[in-house]
């Protein structure tokens, strides 16, 4: 008889010798992605995400709900929305499990051909072809529609592109909506029944404060849904603050594993910290929380091997965000947060935008419209706001969102700024700034952009605005900072090669607009979720790997 005890599979080794195979820092698109791909390929994964869970319930309720809308957990705000100041751009960006779609417009468009022609990376492949097959597969797990009404946004999209293009440059957008019957809540329409149920939109105009209905296309509703399906682990409220090498950090690549520190987000000593272990790591903060996180690594120690390029090559999707104050509610917010948009001079595209009825909080970002690029607009904002000081309070009083059409104005140009890290004055570690990029600084204002803006407020009466950043501190304000670890052919062009690995590293993957090469000119949450989709396809199955492999 046989006594000998059976031999131990792969599986029983890896979970001996680490926590889990891979740990996913972030649950955005990219981590999203990530955690549903690596799941289905037989590992076990870890996702730890800072911010909390949010039932559809549990949302927002209007952008002056501070508690749930804004994230500073340092003063106990532990909402959605991070604002993100720095030297030479104002972001913002979202916190909790389904990262950037927890506050979702939806709107899902493939990058410009500019994107794909930047020179840090058209020399490394045909990125337009290579990425086609993995935007087919977003679209269709992101649910993309295009809105089934008309709407008044949609009408005066179509007289933008009259005057300043011509009608063919109008579009309908592509948008991760469930269009069902309004209200009403139906079993899964997507994955053959597998997913959630869903709620068709009502138009409520409330996409960027938080869908309450269920018909936003949530990454809570799709990737990872299915991705908690297949056994992922999702540590919400805990963030990563430190990724090192087992063994000596100065000498590693990575090839033992790595340690993973994370405690609770706060303000206090150590909040509970706690460490596991992984063979590889995958980076998905966000662009500027992977940025934060990797610059903290590098120049604390814990990840020296990581290229002298990290923090360089940031784009801000050479953006403007402008509003017009309307002289009377003319229902734009009875739509989804952008129906539509505008291509002029081949590069430029201008979405109209609603923040719905309840964005009032919005309304202290933005100020009456200054025409210069430079010092002076402070001088004809200071000149105008005192020669109308009643026109410019009125942009201050309540039920500016119900009124207010807002213009997102982007392009993909080759300009960036730079995230440089600084030694924290109180506490451990680095934080980051930025300064200017020499060879193509980014713009901090877009003439065509006004132009639209004031022409729109001629023709509806209305208040042309532009944001407080852009005309008291010369800075422009996006939803979309990207890149910082960019994808390059070496440690010396980039941070992560075209397989979105870290040069340097073994099993260590960037999978958000951090590792964008170039501005997208676009929303560019469907070409995050395409890169990640990309990267996970070169990642083989677990059980095609050899021990010594894995």
């Amino acid at each position: 008889m046989d006594t000998s005890a059976p031999a131990e599979t792969d599986t029983e080794r890896r979970g001996r010798e680490f926590d889990f195979d891979w740990v996913v820092v972030g649950s955005g698109f990219g981590g999203s992605v990530a955690a549903l791909r690596l799941a289905e390929k037989g590992y076990r994964v870890a996702v730890i995400e800072r911010g909390r869970r949010y039932a559809d319930a549990d949302l927002p309720t209007s952008a002056s709900d501070w508690r749930r809308f804004l994230w500073a957990p340092a003063i106990g705000l532990r909402g959605i929305m991070r604002n993100i100041l720095l030297p030479h751009v104002f972001s913002s960006s979202q916190t909790g499990v389904g990262g950037g779609s927890l506050v979702y417009g939806g709107v899902l468009f493939r990058a410009q051909p500019g994107f794909f022609a930047d020179p840090q990376w058209r020399n490394l492949g045909d990125w337009d072809r290579a990425l086609a097959p993995h935007y087919a597969t977003a679209e269709r797990m992101l649910g993309v529609q295009q809105t089934p009404w008309e709407s008044v946004t949609m009408e005066l999209t179509r007289a933008v592109a009259a005057r300043f293009a011509s009608p063919d440059d109008f579009a309908p957008a592509p948008v991760g909506v469930f269009f069902g019957e309004p209200g009403k809540t139906v079993p899964d329409p997507y994955f053959g029944g597998e997913g959630p149920a869903r709620t068709g939109c009502t138009r409520c105009g409330e996409c960027m404060i938080g869908c309450r209905v269920g018909a936003a296309n949530r990454l809570t509703k799709n990737y990872l849904w299915f991705a908690e399906k297949r056994g992922a682990q999702i540590s919400a409220e805990r963030e990563v603050v430190d990724v090192a090498p087992l063994g000596p950090a100065s000498s590693s690549d990575g090839r033992d594993g790595y340690r993973i520190t994370t405690r609770r987000p706060g303000f206090g000593p150590r909040r509970d910290q706690r460490t596991l272990t992984a063979r590889g790591v995958v980076f998905a903060a966000g662009a500027v929380g992977t940025n934060e996180l990797l610059a903290d690594c590098k120049h604390r120690g814990s990840l020296p091997r990581i290229s002298d390029r990290l923090g360089e090559l940031v784009r801000t999707n050479s953006e403007a965000v402008l509003t017009v104050l309307l002289p009377e509610d003319m229902q734009t917010w009875r739509d989804v947060t952008a129906s539509s948009r505008v291509l002029i001079d081949g590069d430029t595209q201008i979405e109209l935008l609603t923040y719905g009825p309840n964005g009032d909080f919005m309304r202290l970002l933005f100020t009456v419209l200054s025409g210069y690029g430079d010092s002076r607009r402070i001088i004809e904002w200071a000149r105008e706001a005192l020669s109308h000081p009643r026109r410019w309070a009125s942009t201050l009083r309540r039920g500016w969102s119900r009124r207010t059409l807002m213009m997102l104005v982007m392009q993909a140009r080759d300009n960036a700024i730079v995230l440089t890290p600084v030694r924290r004055r109180f506490g451990r570690g680095y934080r980051l700034t930025t300064r200017i990029d020499p060879k193509r600084p980014a713009p901090t204002h877009l003439a065509v952009g006004h132009k639209v803006a004031a022409w729109l407020a001629e023709r509806t009466g209305g208040i042309a605005q532009a944001s407080v950043f852009e005309v008291l501190g010369n800075r422009p304000m996006t939803a979309h900072v990207v890149g910082g670890a960019a994808i390059g052919s070496t440690a010396e062009t980039g941070v992560v090669d075209p397989r979105m690995t870290v040069f340097g590293y073994r099993n260590m993957i960037v999978c958000d607009a951090a590792a964008f090469p170039a501005n997208p000119g676009v929303n560019p949450a469907l070409t995050i979720t395409a890169l990640a989709e990309h990267a996970m396809q070169h990642v083989p199955h677990s059980a095609d790997l050899e021990p010594a492999e894995f």
